[in-house]
């Protein structure tokens, strides 16, 4: 063991710059616990995620299931979908603390002692933890939490859903003959063809939209940027 890693205990009456043996013993208990937490909020977010797979896969088995089904389901699974993604934004506001937090202490103190070329001491990145304690707070927006979300999970089910809806217009009852049989299909009630086409276009476009700004901005928020907010 190099000198350094002494420094790790300050004898009594020493000045306190480094952490002493009771120090490190109570920030590890610490960076388990966030780990803990951040791990129980992961459960509930995979348990949103299941949801919309599974309704989604009961929606297909209802269209797919005769030629003369309606394609109905696939649409109002869409609102179930939803539904379930501003949940999952929700539940990954709370992740993201204690997720934070966990990284936090893992780059500014545990990844100094695996380097072994210096020792974690007390410093800024400290202060910053404290205040995330004292003054608990989200680090991210709802809306910047649908767009993670978006890009981590729902892109591709919201992608297989529009692929699933408009496969089933195509070939069912018959293989399509005309574009204007394609809108007929479409139709839903008083609703026309076009009308249902254009809030499907509004539809996609607005989470594709909101999965590619909110990108932008994590990029440009957190890039290389320390404090709370670099928590985040």
């Amino acid at each position: 063991m190099t000198d350094d890693w002494r420094k790790w205990e300050t004898p009594p009456g020493g000045t306190g710059d480094q952490f002493d043996g009771a120090a490190i013993g109570a920030l590890a208990h610490l960076y388990r616990g966030e780990v803990y937490r951040s791990t129980i909020w992961r459960t509930r977010l995979d348990t949103t995620t299941n949801w919309s797979v599974v309704t989604l896969g009961i929606a297909l088995s209802i269209t797919y299931a005769s030629p003369t089904a309606s394609p109905l389901p696939l649409l109002l699974v869409g609102i179930l979908i939803s539904m379930f993604l501003i949940l999952e934004a929700r539940r990954y506001r709370f992740f993201n603390v204690w997720r934070a937090r966990a990284r936090w202490i893992e780059t500014k103190f545990y990844a100094p002692m695996l380097l072994r070329s210096s020792c974690p001491e007390p410093g800024e990145w400290q202060d910053v933890l404290a205040k995330d304690y004292l003054t608990p707070e989200y680090h991210i927006g709802f809306w910047r939490a649908m767009g993670r979300r978006i890009r981590r999970n729902y892109m591709w089910i919201f992608s297989f859903q529009a692929v699933a809806y408009y496969g089933k217009i195509i070939i069912h009852p018959t293989p399509l003959s005309s574009y204007s049989e394609f809108f007929d299909r479409m139709a839903l009630g008083p609703i026309p063809g076009v009308g249902v086409f254009l809030l499907g276009i509004a539809f996609h476009s607005a989470w594709i939209s909101l999965a590619l700004v909110t990108g932008v901005r994590d990029k440009a928020k957190h890039a290389g940027k320390d404090g709370v907010g670099g928590m985040g």
